[in-house]
């Protein structure tokens, strides 16, 4: 396939399953806004992945192939090389299910346009389920915030939001590492957007031009690897720890700031309680008997395990 010039969008696919991966990529080639490249990178699937990338005759399309699979435990290292590969002046990373409203990069450009200095933009997202159905909105935003702000928003679990809804300026992106590395990339896309939004703050659109495919096979949404996700917190709340320990620049950013250095460890273990809660749907008493056996590595305790279960056991009975 041959390779495009230089474009202002990169939208890339690090790609496993093949099930909704010709719709995933039919929506994105329906853009009305045409200056993009389509990077698609098989995680060395034993799935027909690179045949349905090779039934589009399209040179925006370049398709790459990892030799060894990486894995969900280590999905941002995808990311990541896909960032290396990308060209455009923004990038975004698609999961292989997901799909675009043929406006998605109009509402960007858009948003860019009112705020060219921002690294970051985030627009709001449709959930859908597995047969494409519209499910629920992602919670409204306002135009423009800080990162104290948009922190203290996602910690609260006012947001929602997932990897796909987040464009980044490439370069900026690369000076700052890049992706930032959690397992299972469990929190990865915030704390990427709160690095990137740390100087200058974050744009948001309310048009939900995104759509997320919740199922089964989603990493959110999937039972295993709990242990992960338990250590992907800790991580998460070590990253916290060391941005709050840097007092922000403007006056104005103090009050939230301050909040936030002051409730860090309540947040964070309100994290770790929604994220066993969400574990415990299935397979609940293997589960907490596994994490009873390590509650000192992963700083909880038999209180905190009850509380997830009886959390779950609710959360199960109301969907």
């Amino acid at each position: 396939m041959a390779q495009t010039d230089q474009v202002k969008f990169s939208i890339c696919i690090p790609a496993y399953k093949h099930k909704h991966l010709k719709a995933c990529i039919s929506s994105i080639l329906a853009q009305r806004e045409e200056s993009f490249e389509l990077i698609v990178l098989n995680d060395d699937s034993p799935e027909p992945v690179e045949e349905i990338v090779r039934t589009f005759d399209d040179a925006r399309i370049r398709y790459y192939r990892n030799e060894k699979n990486v894995g969900a435990y280590h999905l941002v290292n995808n990311w990541n090389k896909c960032l290396e590969l990308a060209k455009g002046e923004y990038i975004v990373i698609m999961g292989d299910d997901d799909l675009l409203e043929p406006d998605y990069l109009q509402e960007f450009t858009k948003l860019i346009g009112l705020h060219p200095d921002l690294e970051v933009f985030h627009c709001r997202s449709q959930i859908i389920d597995d047969s494409g159905k519209t499910q629920l909105l992602t919670p409204s935003c306002p135009n423009f915030e800080d990162v104290y702000d948009a922190i203290w928003h996602r910690l609260n679990q006012y947001r929602s939001n997932y990897i796909s809804d987040f464009m980044y300026r490439r370069t900026s992106l690369v000076a700052r590492g890049g992706f930032y590395f959690l397992p299972l990339a469990w929190g990865s896309d915030d704390i990427t957007a709160y690095i990137a939004a740390a100087e200058k703050g974050i744009a948001h659109s309310n048009k939900p031009v995104f759509k997320y495919r919740s199922h089964a096979l989603s990493i959110s949404s999937t039972s295993s690897n709990d242990l992960d996700k338990l250590e992907a917190d800790l991580g998460y709340a070590a990253w916290l720890k060391e941005f709050l320990a840097k007092k922000p620049l403007h006056l104005d950013d103090h009050t939230v700031y301050h909040h936030l250095a002051a409730q860090q460890d309540r947040y964070m273990h309100s994290r770790k309680i929604y994220t066993m809660t969400k574990l415990m749907m299935h397979q609940p008493l293997g589960k907490a008997i596994k994490w009873f056996n390590q509650r000192k590595k992963y700083n909880i305790s038999a209180k905190d395990i009850l509380l997830a279960a009886v959390k779950s056991r609710k959360m199960k009975q109301s969907s």
